[in-house]
């Protein structure tokens, strides 16, 4: 009966009946269990809500939304995002703060409960209510929610233990690598919304993938499914650098090697610093230099995406993260180089319509959904035995 009632908005017990293929009666017991837990509200009946029609009017139920509560959290490398919604994914509460990338792992893990707590409190729900926490980093993370040693420490850093951590914070509390947040996202709300075979590759500063295949969104055994530094072994890729970088690398390289104008817009540009943004922006403007930058770009992407494209056999790619913004001249230029890289056809290359709170995104969805089969059943669990 939950299920049948999630986000559904008011109800009646016939129609409750013939979704959740229970009799009448065990449908009736359910839904008054229910309402005597407080789970579900009684709302008037058709007759005072000024729809009835004739007949005894029916009573009419809702699971409300304000039931209970979830948090999403986006643990990056620079950048701390909190968010908590209610059951209708409604915002209660934002914060959003620069991180120090030479924090030692105490310190990280000092502010992202300053953060936390600050949003639950900004939020007004009580914490006995909130029913799932999510939170994505930029690191590979094993089904136990921890992430592998890296050479430099970076994973532990951006991971500090957050699911011995956060633990206690809902009944239900998922660390999720931030590509494969990105990737839940897209299904749920973006490009990839009943599509069963896509990559959601994060392509700002690096490169990080979330792939599903089958429908299934893919793990690995310490959660390294996605991990792009396979590029660092690319002929033509030749590292992990995402498109933001990628595009100043190329602008600097034609300008070091005199193919593009000394006296022209591009070397204006560079003269007060080159950046991804300004670079498209100027390739919008017609500049001839800058349209290089974008194909030259395009052709480097096509590269990328024909590795996924052999390795998970996708249906689309859907480029996420800010730099989606104002990337579509280079998808454009990559369709144009991709389709004889490859021996399968060639997916799609989508732009994200998500912005760059993808991850923030991606949490909400994997927090409600942990909500629907785990929080609000435990919580359910709770009143009854009350």
């Amino acid at each position: 009966m939950l299920d049948f009632a999630w986000g559904r908005g008011p109800f009646t017990a016939t129609e409750a009946m013939a979704g959740a293929s229970l009799t009448r009666s065990t449908t009736i017991d359910a839904i008054d269990t229910l309402v005597e837990a407080g789970i579900v509200r009684e709302l008037p009946n058709a007759r005072d809500a000024g729809q009835y029609s004739g007949g005894r009017p029916a009573r009419r139920f809702e699971l409300p939304s304000d039931l209970g509560a979830v948090i999403a959290i986006d643990a990056g490398d620079t950048h701390l995002g909190v968010t908590v919604t209610d059951l209708a994914r409604t915002p209660l509460a934002h914060r959003r703060t620069d991180l120090d990338r030479h924090h030692t792992v105490g310190q990280r893990r000092a502010v992202i409960l300053q953060h936390l707590d600050a949003a639950l409190t900004s939020s007004g729900v009580p914490r006995d209510r909130v029913l799932a926490l999510c939170a994505g980093v930029a690191a590979p993370v094993a089904r136990n929610g921890s992430s592998p040693p890296h050479p430099d420490g970076f994973w532990e850093r951006t991971n500090p233990g957050l699911a011995e951590l956060l633990a206690g914070w809902a009944p239900v509390v998922e660390i999720k690598n931030d590509a494969v947040l990105a990737a839940a996202a897209e299904g749920d709300l973006g490009e990839a919304v009943g599509c069963r075979d896509y990559i959601a590759l994060v392509a700002g500063e690096r490169f990080g993938a979330g792939a599903v295949v089958d429908g299934h969104i893919l793990h690995g055994a310490h959660g390294g499914v996605g991990e792009m530094v396979l590029f660092d072994h690319v002929r033509g890729v030749d590292s992990a650098d995402g498109l933001g970088p990628t595009i100043t690398r190329i602008a600097g390289e034609l300008l070091a090697s005199g193919e593009a104008a000394a006296d022209g817009a591009l070397a204006r540009l560079a003269a007060e610093g080159l950046t991804a943004d300004r670079v498209l922006a100027l390739a919008e403007t017609g500049d001839v230099d800058a349209a290089r930058v974008v194909r030259d770009t395009g052709a480097f992407l096509a590269r990328v995406v024909a590795v996924l494209g052999s390795t998970y056999d996708p249906e689309r790619v859907i480029i996420c993260g800010a730099i989606a913004e104002s990337i579509q001249p280079v998808l454009d230029a990559a369709r144009d180089v991709l389709r004889p890289l490859l021996d399968l056809p060639a997916p799609a290359i989508l732009r994200s319509k998500l912005g760059a709170d993808i991850v923030l995104a991606g949490a909400v969805s994997t927090a409600l959904a942990a909500a629907r089969t785990a929080g609000l059943p435990q919580l359910v669990a709770r009143r009854l035995q009350g």
